[in-house]
């Protein structure tokens, strides 16, 4: 209380109450005309509720802290105040961006989160909702001692919602780049769209058991990407280019993908396709969505028919990675500003080159490996990783 501070202390004053206009200008104001030295300043208003924290230097004539409580008890709200001593000296934490996204975010789930939070030694400093009217999406600023590993508290977060999968966290350092990201490059077979184009094609021409033989040899590691797509196109041998084109017009698009690239396209992102899977339906979706570039395998076609052999370069996982730092280096991006999205072994190299790579309802080794996973959101939730909040989805999409 006043009567034990002197002169010089450093004191923390807490306002709380109901909102109104002009309790900040009043209280900053007084601490202004007394010369008082303001070290900090934190406001949040939680439906109509005021909280707002000063941590000022008391000048040596402390009468300012008996006309702050004057001025609050006239604004109707309550204030207290209390000494805060220095800091002892210790090493920086690290900073970080703790991300929750899911369908409804009760005391449970975040519950969940702050306590795993806790296990790690990571003391929450601020949280921020994202969205509108009910929590849906909440950021965490955390500090994390400089002796606790970031990379297990990420796997901790990452057991947490596959335990879950009705929310996704996301774990990032906090950066300059995390809000700075400038290209977004993304799989596009059961990542942009809900298929595989293969498969697709496989069925319609009669095939489709043997290619799914060879895609299972190939996930159990019993030959390589390159060769099992040699394999499987080869048995479309003779198929019609028309079915191609049919399907390619009619891709059916995965949850939240239209939002995402309609929102990144508004804000000046630059967006690239890199797949695994055929020109005609990745320049579909590109076109389709407005996305920048198209990067996939050609199928090479004769007299309207497939011939059972690709063009050029196969798009495996080591050359979606060079194409990423391709593009990056051409419109003059740094890695760190670049998201990676996809959900295959295939995309793993990409994923790691770039600044925020993300797993999308992916199988558990990749979720693993990658900076973070979604599996209860669409590609819309993407946004949130960028701190973006409903009500400015909401202006951009106008």
């Amino acid at each position: 209380m006043p009567g034990h501070l002197a002169p010089q202390d450093t004191v923390l004053v807490t306002v709380t109450g109901k909102d109104s206009p002009g309790i900040t200008a009043r209280l900053t104001g007084l601490l202004a005309e007394a010369g008082a030295a303001l070290l900090d300043i934190e406001q949040v208003v939680v439906r109509g509720q005021l909280t707002l924290c000063l941590l000022v230097r008391l000048p040596e004539a402390r009468g300012v802290l008996k006309e702050l409580l004057f001025a609050a008890r006239e604004l109707g709200v309550s204030l207290d105040f209390q000494p805060v001593d220095a800091p002892p000296a210790a090493p920086a934490p690290s900073r970080h961006v703790v991300t929750v996204v899911g369908r409804s975010l009760g005391a449970r789930e975040l519950h969940a989160v702050a306590e795993r939070l806790a296990r790690h030694g990571a003391n929450i400093e601020r949280v921020h909702r994202l969205s509108e009217a009910e929590p849906g999406a909440v950021e965490l600023h955390i500090a994390l001692p400089t002796e606790r590993e970031p990379e297990e508290l990420k796997r901790a977060l990452l057991e947490l919602s596959m335990s879950t999968n009705s929310f996704d966290v996301a774990l990032q350092r906090e950066s300059l780049y995390r809000r700075g990201k400038r290209l977004v490059v993304m799989d596009m077979d059961s990542t942009l769209i809900r298929i595989e184009v293969i498969d697709e094609l496989a069925r319609a021409y009669g095939v489709g058991e043997q290619v799914a033989r060879i895609t299972e040899r190939a996930m159990h590691g019993e030959m390589d990407y390159d060769e099992s797509l040699r394999q499987r196109v080869g048995l479309l041998e003779g198929l019609d280019e028309q079915v191609l084109r049919d399907i390619a017009a009619n891709l059916p698009l995965t949850e939240g993908a239209e939002t995402l690239i309609r929102v990144l396209k508004r804000l000046g992102y630059r967006t690239a396709i890199l797949s695994g899977g055929f020109s005609v339906a990745a320049e579909a979706l590109m076109a389709r969505l407005g996305i920048d570039q198209a990067h996939s395998n050609v199928l090479e076609v004769v007299d309207g028919k497939l011939t059972g052999r690709t063009l050029g370069p196969i798009v495996n996982a080591r050359r979606k990675a060079e194409l990423l730092e391709g593009i990056a280096q051409a419109e003059g991006i740094l890695l760190d500003q670049v998201i990676a999205v996809g959900d295959g072994a295939n995309d793993l190299l990409m994923l790691e080159r770039a600044g925020l790579g993300i797993a999308f309802r992916a199988k558990p080794k990749l979720r693993q490996a990658a900076d973070t996973s979604i599996t209860a959101g669409g590609l819309d939730s993407i946004l949130f990783l960028l701190g973006l909040t409903t009500r400015e989805l909401q202006e951009v999409l106008g």
